[in-house]
C-alpha cells in the first residue's frame, strides 16, 4: 500500500501554490482533489484544483459517506473523497492531500501513519500581505482569517514535520524530501 501525506497550514500560506510547484515533482505520488462549494477562483478548473459542487451535492456525499472527512470555511464546505484517497492507495501509490487543520487531523484518526507537513508562513505580516494581495477578502474578512491563522498556528505542533513557506523553491525541495522519505524510497 502507498504511503499518505496531508499539506496544511493557516489559510494564505500558499498550500495551492505548494501543491501546484509539487504536481511534476513527485514521481508515484497523486494528489487528491477535494469537493467544495465554493466558487473557482480566476483560472481554477473544476476537477483539477478542486471539485466544484453544488450544496445540494455535497448534502448528498456527506449523507451517502462518500467523505473522508469534510469542514465548513469561510462559509463554504470542503471535503475529501474517499475515492481519492482508497484508489491511489489501492493501487500501490501515494496520495497527498492539501486540507485545513480539522482535516488533516481528522485524516491522521483514520490514516495513524499519514505524514503530516505543516506549511508556515514566513511571519503574521506576511500571511496578511498574502491574504490582501489575493484581492478575494475584504479588510473584515482579512482580520477573521488572521484570527483563525493564530489558532491554527497553535495547532502546529501536532503535525510531523514543520517548512517555512518564505521560498517557495527551497520550501517545495524540503517537502519532496519529506515525502521521498515518507514513500520510502
Amino acid at each position: 500500500m502507498g504511503a499518505i501525506a496531508v499539506l496544511s497550514g493557516p489559510g494564505g500560506v500558499g498550500k495551492g501554490t505548494m501543491i501546484a510547484r509539487l504536481r511534476d515533482r513527485l514521481a508515484g505520488w497523486t494528489v487528491a482533489v477535494s469537493a467544495t462549494t465554493r466558487a473557482p477562483r480566476e483560472g481554477e478548473r473544476d476537477g483539477m484544483e478542486y471539485h466544484f459542487v453544488s450544496d445540494d451535492e455535497f448534502d448528498r456525499l456527506i449523507a451517502d459517506g462518500a467523505l473522508l472527512e469534510w469542514a465548513r470555511f469561510g462559509g463554504n464546505r470542503y471535503g475529501t473523497l474517499w475515492d481519492s484517497v482508497r484508489g491511489p492507495l489501492a493501487d500501490d501509490r501515494c496520495v497527498l492531500l492539501e486540507l485545513e487543520i480539522h482535516g488533516a487531523l481528522a485524516v491522521r484518526k483514520e490514516f495513524p501513519e499519514a505524514t503530516l507537513i505543516f506549511l508556515h508562513p514566513p511571519s503574521l505580516d506576511a500571511l496578511t500581505s498574502r491574504l490582501r494581495q489575493r484581492g478575494t477578502d475584504d479588510d473584515r474578512r482579512v482580520a477573521e482569517r488572521m484570527a483563525l491563522a493564530e489558532w491554527e498556528l497553535a495547532q502546529a505542533d501536532a503535525f510531523d514535520h514543520h517548512v517555512t513557506n518564505d521560498d517557495l523553491d527551497a520550501a517545495a525541495a524540503q517537502i519532496v524530501r519529506i515525502l521521498v522519505d515518507a514513500a520510502g524510497d
